[in-house]
């Protein structure tokens, strides 16, 4: 096929970032220039180096008082018209848009200015950015089946690619399940909001409560904001736990890889990267009104592969409950985590790369 220059517009969280990372390196593997388009937390795509062009166009979401609300359709139309002088300048000849707040001026822009544009949805549910870009868009890629939101004039535009994973998870695809009856690794992952302090104090006063011959078994991995590392590490030596405790770990795949049960919020990239990895998972949804966060659980729940633990019953006892049920059944987690692999969608990047080639066309 011909190399064309083809843009992606992504921003804000992991859940919309990494899809558009991992598609940027499948597109430039198949000689395709391809042009980013985020916010200004455009360093999200450094591992990329110097593979992409990005750009930066200003972009808010809308947060209360009228005050915010007039500043936040300040700052879109401005990422706006930055994103219409960008799409003159390049003329893509397909922009991809993988929700959320930042990626709206680029797609607005470019779907008003006559480019053809394609939207990418990771959750169950379609997103408010998606939801609005929707019947202007050639095409919805979905990661699930059944994506909820999608209006019924535009079903005919939809193709189920999965959720692409980021190359560095894919790649531990193939490591076995550890042994679970040594050492019990734990990997806790909250996000990067103040919301993590949930995890930062329930997990260590859990893992407390466990009889001492199950508690010691325990090793803790966890991530958090750097303002609560140092808190959260002395309520694990408190708790008498082995833990490392880090705002990042470079070594992300790895990490995922060698534990044996993950706890943490359930955005649609977590979620894809657990099964692709296939490890067991207590997942605590973020209460988003959309439930989207639930509903990306419950997929994998629904196989016996995690266990749902809605944010107000996540209390020490029960998740000490959990723990200790888990950790006496090693054949469940083993089960559980071939059930997990079995959701892995391995071919989603290049699924979505196909259907980009094929609207090229």
């Amino acid at each position: 096929m011909k190399a064309e220059t083809i843009m992606l517009a992504a921003g804000g969280t992991g859940g919309h970032l990494y899809p558009a990372e991992a598609l940027a390196q499948e597109l430039l593997n198949r000689g395709h220039k391809v042009i980013i388009v985020t916010d200004k937390r455009g360093n999200a795509f450094k591992q990329l180096g110097d593979k992409v062009q990005i750009l930066c166009v200003r972009a808010a979401t809308f947060k209360p008082g009228i005050a915010s609300k007039i500043k936040a359709i300040g700052d879109i139309l401005i990422g706006i018209g930055q994103a219409a002088i960008m799409l003159e300048k390049h003329r893509p000849a397909l922009v991809v848009g993988f929700g959320g707040y930042p990626s709206y001026p680029t797609m607005f822009a470019a779907q008003h200015l006559g480019f053809k544009t394609l939207l990418h949805e990771q959750n169950a549910i379609l997103g408010k950015a998606n939801l609005h870009l929707a019947d202007r868009a050639i095409a919805i890629a979905t990661s699930l089946p059944d994506t909820r939101g999608i209006k019924p004039a535009n079903q005919g535009k939809v193709t189920v690619t999965g959720n692409p994973v980021r190359a560095a998870i894919r790649a531990v695809r193939g490591n076995p399940y550890p042994d679970p009856n040594g050492t019990f690794g734990i990997f806790i992952t909250g996000g990067s909001t103040a919301l993590t302090h949930i995890f930062n104090e329930t997990v260590p006063e859990a893992l407390h409560l466990l009889p001492d011959d199950i508690r010691q078994r325990c090793h803790v991995v966890h991530q958090c904001r750097d303002v609560e590392t140092e808190a959260t590490a002395e309520r694990y030596r408190k708790a008498g736990v082995k833990a490392e405790i880090k705002s990042f770990f470079n070594d992300m795949p790895e990490r995922l890889s060698s534990c044996h049960l993950f706890i943490g919020r359930s955005g649609a990239s977590t979620v894809a990267e657990i099964a692709m990895v296939g490890r067991p998972a207590i997942f605590v949804p973020y209460q988003h009104a959309d439930r989207q966060q639930y509903l990306n659980a419950e997929m994998l729940a629904s196989t016996g592969s995690a266990w749902v633990m809605p944010q107000d019953s996540f209390t020490p006892v029960a998740l000490a409950k959990q723990l200790e049920d888990l950790m006496k059944n090693p054949a469940l987690l083993e089960n559980a985590a071939k059930a997990a692999k079995a959701c892995g969608q391995p071919e989603a990047v290049k699924n979505l790369a196909d259907l980009v080639e094929k609207k090229l066309m």
